[in-house]
């Protein structure tokens, strides 16, 4: 049997201090504002034929035990097994559907109808297991920023779990009509869900500085509360991404797709690129991956970065119809620029500290020759809906705005580069989570309907059951209506916790 080597995690701007993987997600951003990344990435202790056999849960926790190595077996597959169960509407957990040549991974089939269930519903247990392994007292305060999709996804995975309490800051006008429903009809007495009059990089930025607000800590200490993070900053969050491309290329595997050791390349529509980088995480722990396709909405940060090696966020913020894209200041990038600096903590804290004073970093030409992994492109609000509308006409099958953008970037690659490597396309939200912005992509004349009514008639067209996450919030009631500014936000978190 081969012995597995602990992995520990180091801070990106501090790599001196250690801690155990339990540690890194109770902690969720580290105390210097750097993220937790591992000190070394494991290969796969299984062969991809040997993963062909197995089935999401089995995968998981070949993939996890890996990554999470102060875990006991136990503890790890009791976290997976409440996890991956009858919350997701497909025994598979994440089908994979073949249309136009590639193949969409469908990661939307749990309980928020996104991407982001496929590792939230796995946090709030791993959290609670690493609590106990670490003896903490405390009471957990999950603190988050969601462009859409997140705080849905941790709101539904934390409400109602003893020992925390769960707080989510969001755009107000920055998310579709159904993602605000979803969350502001939250019910648990643990959730707090605000909107915020600003965007979704004011409601990240506010995060981070709640977090990093020493007086507040020890406010909350003396309350018996610490925070933690639900957000893709939260290695917790990040590991089970791993889980679903190792899984994708073992079925290909198994379905004879592919040939055992044939590469394939990823796209994934990203905007805080922390799935994107789960997929960097499998090829390195040996999935074979060829190409890693960034796909960008108008909000283009990160195509200009990958064509020029220079972030920049001193540009306009565009409201899109792939909210969950519309991001400027990409928090899980910074874990890629770490590893390209060399695993240099200084010279990425560097880096981080001019995007943080001017809004832009530039590296050099040494890290950028280590991104040749990567693709980047973009998609804009036309050729989005233009996506949406041919797939329909030309399969019958119906995409979502991120998705969209996901696949239009696609055939730009294949335009750019002529590569026909077989490709999977993370498909990241069903597309009734942007009903409007999807049914007037495939015809205008749909424009007059109502929300629901346009649920409705998505399920006709689209020849697809209305999922449950949509039916429960038909009628379901406001719960939460509180809004602020952004300044404001400390004042929230205080007000809700009592202190």
């Amino acid at each position: 049997m081969v012995k597995v080597m602990d992995v520990l995690y180091s801070s990106t701007r501090n790599g001196n201090r250690k801690v155990t993987p339990s540690q890194a997600i109770l902690q969720g951003l580290s105390e210097d504002g750097g993220l937790f990344v591992p000190d070394h990435i494991p290969a796969l202790t299984l062969s991809m034929r040997e993963l062909a056999g197995k089935n999401y849960q089995e995968t998981a926790y070949e993939v996890m035990k890996l990554l999470l190595t102060d875990f006991t077996e136990e503890e790890l597959k009791n976290c997976i097994a409440r996890a991956y169960d009858s919350k997701f509407d497909t025994e598979e957990i994440a089908p994979l559907v073949e249309a136009e040549g590639a193949y969409y991974l469908e990661l939307f089939h749990g309980a928020t109808i996104a991407f982001k269930d496929m590792a939230l519903s796995i946090l709030p247990h791993l959290m609670i297991t690493a609590a106990k392994k670490n003896h903490v007292k405390n009471e957990i305060v999950i603190l988050t920023a969601t462009s859409g999709d997140t705080g849905k996804a941790a709101l539904a995975g934390f409400a109602g779990v003893a020992g925390t309490k769960i707080i989510v800051f969001y755009p107000k006008n920055g998310v579709s009509p159904i993602q605000e429903k979803q969350m502001v009809t939250q019910k648990g007495d643990n959730t707090f869900v605000v909107g915020i009059h600003g965007n979704f990089d004011d409601a990240q930025t506010g995060v981070k500085q709640l977090f990093n607000d020493k007086d507040l800590a020890k406010e909350m200490a003396a309350q018996g509360m610490q925070f933690s993070s639900a957000n893709s900053i939260n290695i917790g969050r990040l590991v089970p991404q791993v889980v679903y491309y190792v899984y994708t290329y073992a079925k290909l595997l198994k379905e004879e797709k592919i040939a055992d050791g044939e590469k394939i390349n990823v796209v994934v529509p990203t905007g805080n690129f922390g799935n994107i980088l789960a997929a960097y995480y499998a090829k390195n722990m040996g999935v074979p991956i060829h190409k890693l396709i960034c796909a960008s909405n108008e909000n283009k940060v990160l195509y200009d970065f990958f064509q020029s090696g220079d972030y920049d966020r001193n540009r306009e913020f565009k409201l899109t119809s792939s909210p969950s894209m519309d991001i400027l200041i990409s928090s899980n990038l910074e874990r890629l620029i770490y590893r390209i600096a060399g695993n240099d903590a200084k010279k990425n804290a560097e880096l981080m500290t001019a995007l943080s004073e001017k809004g832009s970093y530039e590296i050099t030409e040494e890290m950028r020759a280590q991104l040749a992994d990567f693709y980047g492109n973009f998609a804009d609000e036309r050729e989005t809906a233009d996506r949406i509308r041919q797939m329909y006409e030309n399969t019958g099958y119906v995409l979502d705005t991120h998705t969209a953008v996901a696949s239009a970037v696609y055939r730009k690659y294949v335009s750019d580069t002529k590569d026909e490597t077989r490709t999977v396309i993370a498909s990241t939200a069903s597309p009734f989570k942007f009903t409007r912005s999807v049914m007037n992509a495939i015809d205008p004349k749909y424009d007059d309907m109502g929300d629901f009514e346009l649920v409705d008639e998505l399920s006709k067209i689209g020849n697809v059951e209305v999922p449950k996450a949509i039916e429960e919030i038909r009628t379901a009631p406001v719960l939460h209506d509180h809004v602020c500014d952004k300044t404001q936000m400390k004042a929230a978190v205080k007000q809700f916790l009592g202190i």
